[in-house]
């Protein structure tokens, strides 16, 4: 006799709704991966500075201050946030990619995306200025 084509697998989850929607529920001893505990702030942070970036180097935007008018953000917060679009390649790499957690806030991280790429890293992941 053959082996079967599928596998079933059974999770045990729970469906609640949460604001009419439905929600999935790890089971009650489920606990969280210590490698996937990066800030998912962060993440969103850097795809919202790319996305605001390509925006004004199409055209969109002339200004950051017109940015911040159509996203409905102060100037200040998104002069900030777009400078997470700059960050050094390897830091976005191991950032996105790696999914290492960083040793800094996410307005340290904004901070030190004016330094240079090399001190970018280290700053990043080790936390030394």
């Amino acid at each position: 006799m053959a082996a079967p084509d599928t596998i079933q697998v059974f999770v045990p989850l729970k469906l609640r709704k949460k604001n009419g929607r439905p929600k999935i529920l790890p089971p009650a001893d489920y606990l969280p991966s210590e490698d996937n505990i990066q800030d998912p702030h962060i993440l969103r942070a850097i795809g919202r500075a790319w996305a605001w970036r390509r925006r004004m180097e199409a055209g969109e935007f002339a200004t950051i201050q017109e940015l911040a008018e159509a996203v409905g953000l102060a100037e200040r917060h998104v002069s900030r946030q777009l400078r997470l679009a700059y960050l050094a390649p390897e830091v976005l790499k191991r950032l996105i990619y790696k999914r290492e957690v960083t040793a800094v806030t996410i307005i340290q991280l904004t901070e030190c995306a004016v330094l240079a790429w090399v001190e970018q890293a280290e700053m990043v992941f080790n936390g030394t200025e």
